[in-house]
């Protein structure tokens, strides 16, 4: 009985390390930000097996890259964050490879029912992924750059998906690429301000470890002006809005939970700790399922759009009470 029952408790530690692992407050935005590309070209919700397939496959990609990601931090995570799921033995190294590899294997064969421009953006972005976890993650502002990237090909992601020649995409599509690139790119920089000490140590010169925290900030605030500028002036001078008074309303709500986020940021700066900056990502990360969001409301019915933003909401809250915190610090 008692030997059963530490097995009993194993498994569920382990299916536990996993859903560490996924990390469901951060896979659900590119999600968001794919099916936000369908409707835009599709001017509406595309068709269920679209919508479906659109929403999740980035997600199973992304996850797909955490578990690479991770596996190649190992050593580093040994150094600041050995409770997390491999350092910590919960996962081994190879279980984690195999385990991403299914999901990237799934989300590839999924892929083949949407169209040849989604098959071959899946390659380009195991690209991105593999670069972004070996190389550009630890060279500073390349890093950042690089997981805005990743982020933008989420977009194009959903945007390919409706079928459209490429040559027949309209310009504004192409710009509009330009506000999840940035933003992904500044959101990826705060998410570094956490880990300076533990960087330090393991060698990473990340943009927040080679400029200190103030420069971070002003340079955080010079990209959220410029993504958020390009948000709200590119569906205003090209007109492409089906329901443009649903978008802008929807975003004086994400202008105020970005006016709450650079408050508490700018007034953090005196007594930085990181727990603290881990709360200045946590924002961040409720901010972008808003901003995703808002370009659904300017597109889908208004009933379907308030159902996939409080189910994402939910689903990014509960999962950072539950496992931020314990992913990010020991217990």
């Amino acid at each position: 009985m008692k030997a059963g029952k530490n097995k009993k408790i194993n498994i569920r530690s382990k299916l536990f390390a996993h859903l560490e692992t996924w990390r469901p407050y951060t896979v659900i935005w590119c999600g968001l930000v794919s099916l936000s590309g369908a409707s835009i070209v599709y001017n509406g919700l595309p068709p269920l097996k679209i919508s479906l397939l659109t929403l999740f496959i980035p997600m199973m990609g992304w996850t797909a890259g955490l578990y690479l990601s991770d596996f190649l931090d190992r050593k580093l995570d040994r150094i600041q964050k050995p409770h997390r799921p491999i350092p910590s033995g919960r996962i081994k190294p190879k279980e984690a490879l195999f385990i991403g590899g299914i999901f990237a294997l799934l989300g590839f064969l999924l892929s083949f029912l949407l169209s040849i421009y989604n098959i071959l953006l899946v390659f380009a972005v195991a690209a991105i992924v593999f670069l972004y976890a070996k190389i550009s993650k630890s060279r500073g502002l390349l890093g950042n750059i690089n997981r805005g990237i990743a982020t933008a090909a989420a977009y194009f992601f959903g945007v390919f998906s409706i079928g459209q020649e490429i040559q027949s995409i309209p310009f504004y599509i192409w710009i509009l690429s330009l506000v999840f690139l940035i933003h992904d790119t500044n959101s990826n920089l705060v998410g570094a301000i956490r880990d300076i000490e533990g960087d330090k140590k393991g060698g990473y010169d990340t943009y927040p470890v080679r400029y200190g925290l103030k420069k971070s900030i002003i340079f955080s605030s010079i990209l959220t002006t410029i993504w958020l500028s390009l948000t709200l002036y590119l569906p205003y001078y090209y007109n492409f809005m089906k329901n443009g008074y649903n978008f802008y309303i929807f975003m004086i709500l994400d202008v105020l939970i970005l006016s709450i986020f650079y408050i508490y940021l700018i007034s953090s700066l005196k007594n930085y700790s990181r727990k603290k900056a881990l709360n200045f990502h946590e924002f961040f990360v409720i901010e972008r399922i808003t901003l995703a969001s808002a370009f659904l409301f300017g597109f889908i019915n208004v009933s379907i759009a308030i159902t996939l933003y409080f189910t994402a909401i939910i689903i990014t809250a509960l999962s950072q009470i539950i496992l931020r915190k314990r992913y990010e610090f020991s217990e």
